[in-house]
């Protein structure tokens, strides 16, 4: 209309009404965007616990809070879009808002990566994942729903009526007591601090559990013993036997040695197979199918890799090839070729074990050698052939807290900034699934 040769005659009228147009679409953008934050901030600032650890940007929150309520009001009672508009520095009230509202997000984010880095496994969840854990600093029973975002293998946690914990459940039921007593009230509201004391007593629990179980091996027979442990422990100790016996038998008696031994495999095995069809509860039947899966592939270990090729020294590349598990200075070791890799204990509960292929010791052997000299790998193949699943089984087998994170177009270096700066800090492994979409 401006443009028009037309427009001469009313141009005041079009420069005013351009002007009020175009003040207009800045004070909407402005409240947008204002609207989007406080709409994020509020609910976070509604909690007294979150506003007690962060009273800065509680009151900035505070102002900006009154001040949108007022102007709200007022915008209620007379909705008419030209008198809107025309409200006194409106646009100057909405920039002031977003000013300030600005300097709580980054306060706010400051503060998160400020209890990030006291807790690193809280860099795997997201803000508000974050925020709703934070502020539940006076009843820790609430911070259970979210256990399973930074445990993988803790479901609940066991409270006595004085709210301290004395031990851990899995998904399945599962129960592995503390090696000693958390009081989350002796935290005085921080959170982070008693997570951080479930990570370090979840560790010293499961060797504790390992080491025992490893004790009562000798002491009783093999199918009462397997029912009587956690499972986590009862596979770890299995493997480590495994590995102990078939080198004795190579180094005492040659194949002839072996021959017994893979008998004597196929004896245990039957006996485990046999105890299933008894009248066992749910979680010993889980413990016992993962049991049987690693059974039978130590079982064929002996007689295809080594029997049939006839191998009977203990540093023959064809054992060394297969992932070994040691206990030598009071730790658990696994070793495979020439990588020595220490078992993590994280407590992955009493999941079900992957079946163990040529293919799938392949990529284990590439794998942990790729881990060793500090690499990472990235399996590759068709949908649906196992690749996320070998890794994840991989780490369960050496006791590690493995996230999985399917990778999109939303993926930038912000996102891949935070896993790192977690993974670095846990120690934790990381499967980007779909990586390369």
């Amino acid at each position: 209309m401006k443009g028009s040769p037309f427009a001469r005659f009313m141009i005041d009228s079009i420069v005013e009404w351009e002007n009020l147009l175009m003040r207009t679409q800045e004070n909407l953008d402005l409240w947008l965007k204002v609207q989007s934050v406080w709409l994020y901030l509020e609910p976070v600032f509604s909690s007294e616990d979150i506003i007690n650890q962060m009273p800065v940007e509680g009151s900035k929150f505070k102002e900006v809070n009154i001040a949108w309520h007022n102007l709200m009001n007022r915008i209620n009672d007379n909705p008419a879009a030209l008198t809107v508009v025309e409200i006194e520095e409106l646009g100057q009230i909405l920039k002031t808002a977003n000013e300030k509202l600005e300097r709580v997000q980054k306060g706010l984010n400051d503060y998160l990566e400020s209890k990030r880095g006291l807790f690193p496994r809280f860099y795997f969840l997201s803000n508000d994942e974050l925020l709703e854990i934070l502020s539940e600093t006076k009843e820790p029973l609430r911070v259970q729903p979210h256990l399973k975002k930074c445990f993988e293998g803790i479901s609940t946690l066991k409270f006595d009526d004085e709210k301290k914990i004395h031990g851990m459940y899995s998904i399945e039921g599962e129960f592995v007591p503390y090696t000693r007593v958390i009081d989350p009230i002796a935290s005085k509201g921080q959170v982070e601090d008693w997570l951080v004391q479930v990570e370090e007593v979840m560790l010293k629990s499961v060797k504790q559990v390992v080491e025992q179980s490893y004790q009562d091996y000798m002491k009783k027979s093999r199918d009462k013993w397997s029912i009587a442990w956690q499972g986590q422990a009862i596979l770890a100790v299995s493997k480590m036997f495994w590995t102990m016996q078939t080198e004795e038998a190579m180094k005492k008696s040659g194949l002839p040695g072996l021959q017994q031994y893979y008998d004597r495999l196929q004896n245990q095995l039957n006996e485990t197979v046999a105890v299933v069809r008894t009248d066992i509860n749910n979680l010993q039947r889980a413990t016992l199918e993962a049991l049987i899966v690693l059974d039978v592939h130590a079982k064929e270990v002996i007689n295809t890799e080594l029997i049939q090729q006839e191998i009977c020294d203990p540093n023959d590349f064809a054992w060394l090839a297969q992932l070994r598990y040691y206990w030598e200075d009071n730790n658990v070791w696994v070793k495979i070729i020439n990588c020595r890799l220490d078992y993590n204990y994280e407590y992955l509960g009493n999941s079900a074990r992957l079946v163990i292929t040529a293919l799938t010791d392949r990529c284990y052997r590439t794998l942990c050698g790729a881990i060793y000299l500090n690499y990472g790998g990235a399996p590759e193949g068709p949908a649906g052939t196992g690749k996320t699943e070998t890794v994840k089984d991989l780490a369960k087998a050496l006791a590690r807290y493995c996230i999985v994170f399917n990778c999109s177009d939303g993926l930038d270096y912000v996102i891949m900034g935070k896993f790192f700066k977690g993974l670095s800090c846990c120690g934790a492994w990381s499967c980007f699934d779909e990586f390369n979409r």
